[in-house]
């Protein structure tokens, strides 16, 4: 992506129980050595210089780790966590969370909603509540969804319209089946929604993880700029779950091909700056890396 901004790269880690053995891991898969971070994370397109990282369990004591984490790591500057948002308690843990080592950290919380069987559970009173209660506290959310839940996501949106929210992996079209019209449809309604940002993360494994080409994504691409515009999208790796399907470096370039066409601003936007405002990147003082 040449001599651009920093890029601010969205990683997770993997999930323990449903990722492949090569993937699964109990502690964040980044290394603690900010050398090896920096030389192997930007063959294409610059090295990252911050990180947001993402939670994959339903875990507040994962969150606590992730949160200690970077309180002392140079390369992560916001953490996305986990809170159980039906519990009556929910407002005292996230308290405590942001209390704790590494707490201001804490800028989003995520549920993987994708999993749930309940087509209204973002509508549930205790949910809500739980909503409710991280906004109260400067928190955004990350929606985690298929294709098929993107109606409780637009209920989600015109519900709390003061709540920061970005559709993670782009509501995960069906590339590999070919067919984006309901997606794109269902997208379009919830982009309407002027406080909704959208991941560009997490298409590669949406796609034919051995064959997939670079014109299989561009369809979603083109869809996601029409939608959001690039004010509105921001880039993210899925590291590792990437590696499933060509890994960093192959979406890194993937990326760099389909932003040719921006301009300088729109491609600072897309890698750096929507980020950087929806998860706070600079409100603390910065790590040396």
């Amino acid at each position: 992506m040449g001599p651009g901004p920093p890029t601010a790269v969205l990683a997770g880690r993997p999930r323990p129980r449903t990722h492949p053995p090569h993937l699964r891991c109990r502690r964040p898969a980044l290394s603690r050595d900010p050398a090896d971070r920096r030389s192997g994370a930007g063959e294409h397109g610059g090295r990252p210089v911050r990180t947001v990282v993402v939670q994959c369990v339903a875990s507040v004591p994962e969150t606590r780790e992730l949160l200690a984490l970077a309180g002392t790591d140079p390369l992560i500057g916001a953490v996305v966590g986990w809170a159980d948002l039906t519990s009556p308690g929910v407002a005292d843990t996230l308290d405590d969370l942001l209390a704790g080592p590494g707490g201001p950290y804490l800028r989003a919380l995520r549920h993987l909603v994708q999993g749930e069987s309940d087509l209204g559970w973002l509508q549930q009173p205790s949910v809500e509540r739980g909503l409710r209660a991280a906004g109260e506290r400067g928190l955004a959310y990350d929606v985690l969804i298929r294709s098929h839940q993107f109606d409780q996501a637009v209920r989600l949106a015109d519900r709390f319209p003061d709540l920061p929210l970005v559709l993670d992996h782009a509501g995960k079209p069906p590339i590999a089946q070919g067919d984006l019209g309901d997606w794109e449809r269902e997208l379009r309604r919830l982009a309407e929604r002027p406080q909704v940002r959208c991941k560009v993360s997490g298409l590669v494994t949406e796609a034919d993880w051995q064959q997939w080409t670079t014109a299989d994504i561009r369809p979603v691409w083109d869809v996601l700029l029409s939608a959001f515009g690039p004010d509105r999208l921001m880039f993210g790796s899925d590291w590792p779950v990437a590696n499933l399907a060509g890994g960093w470096n192959r979406w890194s370039a993937t990326v760099e091909e389909l932003l040719a066409d921006c301009s300088a601003a729109e491609t600072s936007a897309i890698l750096t700056d929507t980020a950087t405002a929806f998860y706070h990147l600079n409100s603390l003082s910065q790590k040396p890396l």
